[in-house]
Order: structure tokens, then sequence, then C-alpha cells
């Protein structure tokens, strides 16, 4: 009996053991004014259910190093090398502005606002194509380590802290602008209207301690990938989905990645390029409505400062709001 006693408690230790391991992750938006989804909003931090913390590019609506949304950083990731994702410039402070167009006063070249925040929190910084070597510089320059600057080419992983990350093909450009490289080639780079060549621009599948598989889009439109690789190898359970016409997948072509290719069980949506919200409801007629709408899975919009929490099969747990409209 007193055996049988023992094996129980055991058991449910082990048990609760396991579940602690297991948890939740974390993901926190981090986008220009508190509690809505507005137009230049692309950064999200992720929280590995271990502590490790992956912020996804940063842009311009995290306020520099000092930001005090930000806490603990490990790992760095940038998609490409466009000034709204890896941070040109970046708001002086939360609320600077309008949520359709946010203050970005703060100049953060030729560092970038990735690189600084890289360097002031000692992370890493993890890039595919040709961007890592262009980061390691930046970090020697600057008195950092350029080991910091990490590289994850196509088809392979590396992991940090417990996390597993991957590049994959987005469908997009990726060229650096003569102001993030300074001095006489940038002027002579920015005068001809050229860019310089930084590889193809990259998405990210991470796959987090719990067992959670994550596929972050960058900017891309439809690519075949995301049913062959994201799908049917990773098996990404939750996706960041960009959404903003012109330049990336519109809410309908994003919908029809999500239902059709990748096929998870929730959706972020992301890079919607309008003040998609007012007072943390959906405004009416928004790309981010029409996404939602059409979306045949669950579609979570990223309240700025509001974390949700999602499991090991990407169900939102806790802290996500449900999608309800301003016209309602």
């Amino acid at each position: 009996m007193l055996l049988r006693f023992h094996f129980t408690l055991l058991f449910f230790s082990l048990l609760g053991v396991s579940q602690a391991i297991a948890g939740n992750l974390k993901i926190t938006p981090l986008g220009s004014h508190d509690g809505e989804f507005c137009s230049r909003d692309r950064a999200l931090v992720f929280e590995d259910p271990n502590g490790l913390r992956v912020l996804y590019d940063a842009g311009l609506t995290v306020a520099g190093p000092e930001d005090k949304r930000l806490g603990k950083v490990d790992v760095v990731l940038v998609s490409h090398m466009h000034g709204d994702h890896v941070g040109a410039v970046h708001i002086p402070n939360v609320n600077s502005g309008e949520c359709g167009k946010p203050a970005a006063s703060v100049k953060a070249l030729p560092n970038t606002n990735s690189v600084n925040i890289a360097l002031a929190k000692k992370a890493k910084i993890v890039t595919g194509s040709e961007m890592p070597r262009f980061f390691a510089n930046k970090l020697k320059a600057l008195g950092g380590n350029p080991k910091d600057s990490l590289i994850v080419r196509f088809g392979a992983s590396r992991k940090v802290g417990g996390v597993t990350i991957t590049t994959v093909p987005a469908v997009h450009s990726n060229g650096i602008a003569g102001g993030m490289i300074g001095g006489e080639l940038g002027k002579m780079l920015d005068a001809a209207g050229l860019t310089a060549y930084a590889g193809p621009p990259t998405g990210y599948v991470l796959t987090f301690s719990n067992g959670l598989v994550v596929y972050l889009s960058g900017d891309t439109g439809i690519t075949a990938e995301q049913e062959t690789v994201v799908r049917q190898h990773y098996q990404a359970k939750l996706a960041v989905m960009n959404i903003g016409g012109t330049y990336t997948n519109g809410p309908r072509e994003a919908a029809f990645v999500v239902n059709e290719l990748i096929k998870p069980n929730s959706v972020i949506a992301s890079h919607a390029n309008e003040a998609a919200t007012k007072s943390g409801k959906i405004i009416a007629g928004t790309r981010t409505d029409t996404f939602i709408k059409a979306s045949k899975v669950p579609v979570h919009v990223p309240l700025s400062g509001r974390t949700m929490e999602f499991d090991k099969e990407g169900i939102c747990v806790k802290g996500c709001v449900q999608n309800k409209r301003n016209n309602e």
C-alpha cells in the first residue's frame, strides 16, 4: 500500500514536470500604439517555455534598445533588409504619431534598429541568404562580437537555447539601401537608385521546446514551399501571415495560403499596412477584416502589448481577443 502511494506520488510529480516543460509559447506584439494593430506593426517577441526570448523583425515600432517592452532578448531575427523590417528608423516612444502614420523620427542608420538592439542586449542575430556577414561587420564596427551573427540557410536548421530555427523561401526583394552601407558607396547607390544585393528574402520556421512549430512568413507572395516545406515537412501549427497587399500577399491571397497550403490551427495577421483597429476592435472593411472573414481558421489580431499564449498544437489558450468589429 505504501509502495503504491509512493508510485502514485512519483507519477503525478513527473506529470507536473512534463507539463511544466511543455508549457505554452508566449507571443507579445510590439506595435506603435498600445492595444492596437497599426500600419507599420511587424515586431513580435516569442518567449519559449524555457525562457528564451526571440525578437522578430524589430522594424520601426520598437523604440530602440531602451524600449521597456523588450525586456531580455536572446535572439534577433530579420526576414529581409527593408527598412520597415530591419529598422531604418524607429519611433521615439510608444504611441508617437497616429496609428495609421506612426512618428518614426529616430534615425537608426547606418546601424539599423535590429543591430542596435542585438548589440545592447548581447543577443544573437540569426539570418540567412547573404545577410549574416553584413550583420557581423556591423557588430564588429560597433565593438560587438561578429560571431554573434549566425547563419542558417534554406534547408538547414540551427538550434539556439532550445529553439530550432530554419529559413524558408519568401517571394519578395531584399536590397540593402545605401543609407545602411554609408560612406561614398552608399551615396553612389542611392544616387543611382540601386541597392546592394543581400540574397533572397526569407521566412522562418521555429520549433519551440514545447513542440509547437511556427511559420513566420516575412514579406512574401504565394509559394509552393508553403505547402511542401512549411506544411508537409515541418507541419507548422501556427502561422504569422503578411496580408498588406501591393508589396506582399493581399488578404485574399493570404487566406488562400492559410486555407489551402499551410492549413495551421491558428494564424496571426501581420504587415497589414493600415490602421486595422480602433479601441482594440477591427475596423470594418479593412484588409484585416477581409482576411478574418476569408480565413477558415481562427485569426488572432496582434494588439500591441497584449501577450497571447499558444499550446503545442497552435491553439490560443490565453490573451487572444475575439475578432469583433467596430460596427457591431
